[in-house]
């Protein structure tokens, strides 16, 4: 079973960077694409950016020019650089990946979600 581990999050002032780390671990055959989401409390979940496993990058529009994902395909692990830090950006921030592991039967799809960690930006 893929499982995925978060790490970085923090208390922030506005303007300051912070770096969120999540590794995924398991019986993975590929990762396709990684992601992170964001919950603000009292909102829905809100995409905050993806990466392709051919590097493909996707942010939404809040955070174009501020924050930057990348990945490292060999230690199945995706990063997101936030920097210039708003406090609207405070939420709890999710990882997100997607791929193929193996299965009893070959392989099997999988999505997992990691367990969240808070960012909070003070003013």
């Amino acid at each position: 079973q893929v499982q995925v581990v978060e790490s970085g999050g923090g208390l922030v002032q506005a303007g300051g960077p912070l770096r969120l780390s999540c590794v995924a671990s398991g019986s993975i055959l590929s990762i396709n694409a990684m992601a992170w989401y964001r919950q603000a409390p009292g909102k829905q979940r809100e995409l905050v950016a993806t990466i392709t496993s051919g590097g493909s990058k996707m942010y939404t529009d809040s955070v174009k020019g501020r924050f930057t994902i990348s990945r490292d395909n060999a230690k199945n692990t995706v990063n997101l650089q936030m920097n210039s830090l708003k406090p609207e950006d405070t939420a709890d921030y999710y990882c997100n990946v997607k791929g193929f592991e193996i299965s009893q039967r070959g392989y099997r799809s999988f999505e997992v979600w990691g367990q969240g960690t808070l960012v909070t930006v003070s003013s």
